[in-house]
């Protein structure tokens, strides 16, 4: 029986479940930078070696993402869930009896990695869509990455605070105890949406080509292959700043309280830059929204290089960051919705993730490479900005509907 209009809504349930989730294997996931120098004093690696397992974890994260959202979009998400949470606390759990490069890259790089990837964008966000009316999607993944950036602002600081009094191995066992409590919110999202009654799912059915057809559909569209390149440099931004940030804070001589804290301003910071974006997506094209926050990252990059390094610079240089930082990930999967329908979205959006992370991966390693032959991150910073420039443009020839004032959307719809 399908819900009617003045039935209570069943599908918020499912968003803030999903925001919950999120909150927790983002936050375990993008605190990570703050192991990299304690890992190099008690194993004796090197930033580089710790660097590239990092990055392996970037990539593998992001090749999980089409792999969980297809097996998602045919068995439901909770399953999926369950298996990226427990995967993820075992990773971590490894970690501390890992002393070579090949034991970390295992550990890090691909169980942490992995659970954490199918415990992420792709499942939660198709999980949410399938179960939203059309109107409701942009807001909604606004919200549930907006858990996703609480989890950073809640894990920065715990971890730091971890680290100083029990050792990053301490720390990181923590880390693997706290995971597992997202396990009973896995629960909650167990059951595929069409065993719902959910409208959005039923109508999707109805023009189900096949998911082998749906991603040749979409990688022969343009649109949805600058979006990948756009969404490339948004991963190289990311994985560059997560991993190598408290690095950079101690190049300048300063505490490592300064990273923990900047890594907290900009996951909160990111809840209101997501939750904004979400917004943003009910009154203007995403593909605008995408070319406004690439657009600033690259002048906030240049205002960063051209100021003094105090604590209150890298502060306020965080909270800039914030604002945009993985507000990018609604407007992208909200283009993808639009491109081709919520049925497959966990598949198509996991794709589209993996150019996220192909970035991420180069992101990661070779900022570990900059610093280990040239002494600083200057080399990178310069990336970073051509990146976000190439990325804000390369978002303008995307081919997206306007949008549609909501009143005149359900004229249209009733008159069809």
């Amino acid at each position: 029986m399908l819900c009617s209009p003045s039935a209570p809504p069943r599908y918020w349930p499912v968003t803030l479940l999903a925001a919950a989730v999120l909150m927790i294997t983002m936050g375990a996931r993008q605190s990570l930078g703050l192991f990299v120098s304690p890992l190099n004093t008690s194993t004796g690696l090197g930033i580089a070696t710790i660097s590239l397992a990092m990055a392996i974890g970037q990539f593998v994260w992001g090749v999980v993402q089409p792999i969980a959202g297809a097996v998602a979009d045919r068995y439901g998400p909770g399953r999926v869930l369950a298996v990226g949470i427990v995967t993820l606390a075992i990773g971590s759990a490894l970690t501390p009896f890992m002393s070579s490069a090949a034991g970390l890259m295992f550990s890090l790089g691909v169980l942490s990695a992995a659970g954490s990837g199918a415990g992420s964008f792709s499942v939660l966000f198709g999980a949410a869509a399938q179960r939203l009316p059309p109107e409701k999607r942009g807001m909604a993944s606004g919200i549930i990455n907006a858990g996703g950036s609480f989890g950073q602002f809640v894990f920065a600081p715990l971890l730091q605070k971890l680290i100083s009094s029990l050792g990053w191995m301490g720390a990181m066992l923590g880390l693997a105890a706290i995971s597992l409590t997202a396990l009973p919110m896995a629960w909650g999202l167990r059951r595929p949406a069409s065993t719902l009654g959910g409208g959005a799912a039923a109508t999707a059915d109805k023009n189900d080509l096949g998911m082998r057809a749906a991603i040749r559909q979409a990688l022969a569209n343009r649109s949805y292959l600058l979006l990948h390149a756009g969404f490339f440099t948004c991963g190289f931004h990311v994985a560059f700043l997560i991993t190598h940030l408290p690095g950079q804070v101690q190049l300048c001589g300063l505490p490592a309280e300064v990273a923990s804290v900047s890594l907290a301003i900009i996951g909160l910071s990111n809840i209101f830059g997501s939750l904004i974006a979400g917004w943003a997506l009910t009154r203007y094209r995403s593909k605008w929204v995408l070319f406004y926050m690439y657009g600033s990252r690259a002048v906030l990059l240049l205002i960063y290089l051209a100021s003094p390094k105090t604590t209150t610079m890298f502060y306020i240089f965080a909270a800039g960051l914030g604002a945009t930082w993985l507000a990018t990930v609604p407007p992208t999967a909200s283009l993808v919705g639009k491109l081709f329908g919520s049925r497959y979205l966990a598949t198509l959006f996991g794709l589209t993730l993996l150019s996220h992370q192909i970035g991420g991966f180069l992101g990661a390693w070779l900022g570990g490479l900059t610093i280990s032959y040239f002494g600083d991150y200057d080399w990178m910073w310069y990336a970073d900005i051509a990146l976000a420039a190439t990325a804000a443009l390369l978002n303008l020839p995307i081919k997206e509907a306007k949008i549609m004032p909501h009143s005149t959307a359900i004229l249209a719809k009733n008159s069809a």
